[in-house]
C-alpha cells in the first residue's frame, strides 16, 4: 500500500467536488440550512415525549423520630404509574448518576421531613407551629419533558403522602425547590433538539459517498484504475480521506452556523473541541456506511435507496427523534445514538469533559467507524473494481 496512491486519489476526489456546483452545495450548503431551518422553525415550541421517569432518591430522614413519613413518600412514588424508582445511600452518587443521563430528577428527602409532617397534623391550622422543611428536586436539564413533568408529579406525590388523596392547593410544612433552579426550564425546543441535530446533518454523507463512488463505476473509472498498480485498500482509503477532509468542514459549518442562530451550549472550549471531535468520528461512520452502500449498488440510483437503509434507523432511533420502548431498546444499536447522548450531556446538563459517560460514547462511535470502513474496504476487495 502506497501512501502517494492514496494521496492522488484523495486529491482527485476533492477537486471534483471543488468542480461540481451541484456536489458542493449538498456537502456544504445542505447542513446550513438544515440547521437554519429547524433552529429558526422550533426556537420557542415546546414538544411532547416519553412518559416514564427515571428518578433517584436519597432518604437522609431514615434515622429521625418519625421516619414513617419518608417511607410513605417513598411508597407513594414507586407506585405512581411513570415513576420508575431507584434509592441512593448518597447525595454524591446520585448527582452523579443525573449528570450523566442516567436519571431523569433526583429527590432529597431532608433530615426532619417526618417531624414537618407530624408538626403539621398536630396543629393543621396554626402555620406558626409548624416545622418547615424543603425537599430538594434536581431535574435532568438534558431533557424537556421531564423538567416539564417531573415537578408537578412530586408534588402530586407529596399531597398525597400528606393527605392520601391529591390536594390542588394547600399551605403545607413542606415544600419541594423551586423549578427556577433548574437551568433547563428556560430552554427552548431547539436547545433540546440541537444534539441530535448535529447528528442528523452528518449522517448525509453517507448518501454521498454512496452515490460518487457508484457514479465513477458507471463511468467506468474503476475499470481504468483496475489496470493500474493502486490497489482496492488504496482506493477505499482514498475515497475515506477525502471524505473526511469534506466532513470535517461539515462539522464546523454545524457548529458556526448553530452559533449564529443563538445556540449557546452549557460548555466550555474543551466540551467544545470534544463535540467536533465526536461529530468527526461519527462522520467517519457515515463514511464507512457510504462505501458498503457503494460496493453493494450497481447505479447511482440504487446507491440512494442503499445510503437511506442506514440513515433512516439512525435518524428515528438515534437523533433528536424522542424515544420509548422498544425504540430506545433498538437505539443502542445506532451509532447516531451515542452522539446525540454525549452532546446533551455537554450541552444541556453542562457535565465537564472528564465525565466517564461522553469518553464512553466517544469510543463506541470511534471504534465503530473503524469497524465500518474496514468492513467497506473488505467487502470492496470481495467484489473488486467491476
Amino acid at each position: 500500500m502506497k501512501a502517494k496512491h492514496i494521496a492522488v486519489l484523495a486529491e482527485k476526489d476533492l477537486k471534483r467536488v471543488v468542480r461540481e456546483p451541484a456536489s458542493l452545495l449538498m456537502l456544504l450548503i445542505f447542513p446550513l440550512m438544515l440547521n437554519l431551518a429547524f433552529g429558526v422553525a422550533f426556537g420557542g415550541v415546546g414538544s411532547s415525549g416519553p412518559s416514564d421517569f427515571q428518578i433517584g432518591l436519597v432518604n437522609l430522614d431514615a434515622s429521625s423520630s418519625h421516619p414513617e413519613w419518608a417511607g410513605r413518600l417513598i411508597g407513594n412514588l414507586t407506585s405512581t404509574d411513570g415513576i420508575l424508582l431507584k434509592q441512593y445511600l448518597d447525595n454524591a452518587s446520585g448527582q452523579s448518576d443525573l449528570i450523566q443521563g442516567n436519571l431523569d430528577a433526583f429527590i432529597v428527602i431532608p433530615n426532619g421531613f417526618g417531624n414537618s409532617c407530624e408538626s403539621f397534623w398536630a396543629a393543621p391550622t396554626n402555620a406558626s407551629q409548624w416545622t418547615n422543611t424543603t425537599i430538594g428536586l434536581y431535574v435532568d436539564s438534558g431533557s424537556m419533558i421531564a423538567t416539564s413533568a417531573v415537578p408537578a408529579i412530586v408534588q402530586q406525590v407529596v399531597l398525597r403522602t400528606m393527605f392520601g388523596d391529591v390536594r390542588t392547593s394547600v399551605d403545607l410544612p413542606v415544600v419541594i425547590s423551586s423549578p427556577a433552579l433548574i437551568a433547563a426550564s428556560t430552554y427552548s425546543q431547539w436547545d433540546f433538539m440541537a444534539p441530535g441535530m448535529f447528528a442528523f446533518a452528518a449522517m448525509f454523507i453517507t448518501m454521498t459517498v454512496a452515490q460518487s463512488m457508484t457514479t465513477e463505476r458507471e463511468g467506468g473509472l474503476l475499470k481504468r484504475l483496475a489496470a493500474t498498480p493502486m490497489t482496492n485498500s488504496e482506493y477505499m482509503l482514498g475515497q475515506t480521506i477525502s471524505n473526511m477532509a469534506i466532513a470535517v468542514v461539515q462539522v464546523m459549518i454545524i457548529l458556526l452556523t448553530a452559533f449564529l442562530i443563538g445556540y449557546r451550549p452549557a460548555t466550555n472550549a474543551a466540551g467544545l473541541a470534544f463535540a467536533a471531535a465526536i461529530l468527526v468520528a461519527f462522520s467517519l461512520v457515515s463514511v464507512g456506511f457510504g462505501l458498503i452502500a457503494a460496493t453493494i449498488s450497481k447505479s447511482a440510483d440504487i446507491a440512494t435507496g442503499a445510503a437511506f437503509i442506514f440513515i433512516m434507523p439512525q435518524m428515528f432511533l438515534g437523533s433528536f427523534v424522542p424515544l420509548g420502548g422498544l425504540a430506545e431498546t433498538v437505539g443502542v444499536f445506532m451509532p447516531s445514538k451515542y452522539v446525540t447522548d454525549a452532546l446533551t450531556t455537554l450541552f444541556l446538563r453542562g457535565a465537564p469533559i472528564a465525565t466517564l459517560s461522553i469518553w464512553v460514547d466517544f469510543t463506541i462511535v470511534l471504534v465503530t467507524g473503524v469497524v465500518v470502513v474496514l468492513l467497506g474496504i473488505l467487502m470492496f476487495g470481495k467484489v473488486g473494481k467491476k
